[in-house]
């Protein structure tokens, strides 16, 4: 059914023509979060591009219910929250605990909102304490080449980890290089803007974590028998670590994996995916330790306005709060400065509150 949103009022209507925006009715059942819709015989269409945000869900809250009987009302609410928004993500982790993730303080509390009130019918729930995601990456080579044993020690995988190149791994988020390309483009790309050997850059295997992420493992072994048997199980182990990094259970970012060679037992029912999945993720988690490895912490651009007698106070509360200022100027031909700083996100929680405090309420920011 298609119907016309005119207002708060909507009304069906029989056809629509190219260039209105209307509203599907019975989808909702179907569709997780986005979808392409098209006609039976539509053979030759596209999925469109999904939306690419300039802010990532990187805040995270835990809720619960305050009674126990509301719990299915909250797993409706939350998958009906995912559809509503693109950008939210909803999860249940391992301890059973439902997660909502969200672009910053504001857009969960507007979540929340409307989760408790519209997809609830106003239900109380319990919410937890923000909590920030993390990124894990690498900074240099792995300073020797890691070896690691399958469990029955009759296969062998040697490998190194490595950072990617600076703007590869944007490039890989922005869709410029991912896995769907023709491998002929994407090695082309690789050489000539980031320094690949095109020979290397046609060797690789899959991007993670979820298949699309901004890490890889590449192929750099030469001569190596029964190595496509295997290339599953390695795969499923680097989905694997790179979903659940070593340092602390989060993504990894940034980081290639080159495999540079394996001792395979000649007897396949020794080389099965149990010997060699662990194996794998054990020697990419070693590889990563061996490489420098560091925590990158997600951070806001602010803008704050204010008259110069507040900029003391703009600077105090910066300062405290681990931000670092990269531009001040005055706007022409008035008493107001605009400052733009890098604000971490993990410190970002009661900002604004705080500066207004600190400046009598002449400062105004924006992030």
């Amino acid at each position: 059914r298609t119907v016309l949103c005119m207002g708060r009022r909507q009304g069906p209507v029989e056809d629509v023509p190219c260039g209105n925006t209307v509203a599907l009715v019975g989808l909702d059942q179907v569709i997780a979060k986005t979808a392409t819709l098209t006609g039976e015989n539509d053979e030759g269409a596209h999925v469109l591009r999904q939306m690419k945000f300039s802010a990532s869900p990187v805040v995270r809250v835990a809720v619960e219910c305050k009674v126990a009987s509301d719990l299915p009302k909250l797993v409706d609410g939350l998958k009906r929250l995912s559809k509503s928004d693109p950008m939210v993500q909803c999860t249940i982790e391992e301890t059973r605990e439902h997660i909502i993730a969200g672009a910053g303080e504001l857009h969960l509390e507007i979540c929340l909102k409307d989760l408790q009130e519209e997809y609830m019918g106003g239900a109380e729930i319990k919410v937890g304490n923000p909590v920030v995601s993390f990124r894990e990456t690498v900074t240099e080579k792995s300073c020797r080449v890691v070896v690691s044993k399958s469990p029955n020690k009759h296969n062998r995988l040697y490998l190194e980890a490595r950072p990617l190149e600076e703007g590869l791994p944007e490039a890989i988020d922005d869709g410029r290089v991912g896995p769907r390309d023709d491998p002929k483009a994407r090695s082309k790309i690789l050489s000539e803007e980031f320094g690949w050997d095109k020979e290397t850059a046609k060797k690789i295997w899959c991007f993670g974590p979820d298949t699309t992420g901004p890490n890889m493992v590449v192929d750099a072994c030469k001569g190596v028998q029964y190595l496509s048997e295997i290339k599953d199980s390695v795969v499923a182990a680097f989905q694997w670590a790179s979903k659940e990094g070593v340092i602390c259970d989060e993504n990894t970012r940034g980081v290639s994996f080159e495999l540079n060679d394996v001792v395979l037992h000649t007897d396949a029912i020794h080389r099965g995916g149990g010997q060699i999945i662990p194996t794998a993720r054990r020697a990419m988690y070693a590889g990563v330790l061996t490489a420098v490895p560091r925590l990158m912490e997600p951070v806001y651009l602010v803008e704050i306005q204010a008259p110069e007698q507040a900029l003391g106070g703009i600077y105090s509360v910066l300062n405290q709060k681990r931000g670092m200022v990269i531009e001040e100027m005055q706007r022409v031909g008035t008493p107001i400065y605009i400052v733009k700083a890098y604000l971490p996100v993990a410190e970002s929680f009661g900002f604004t509150a705080v500066l207004r405090a600190a400046t009598s309420g002449q400062a105004f920011p924006q992030s």
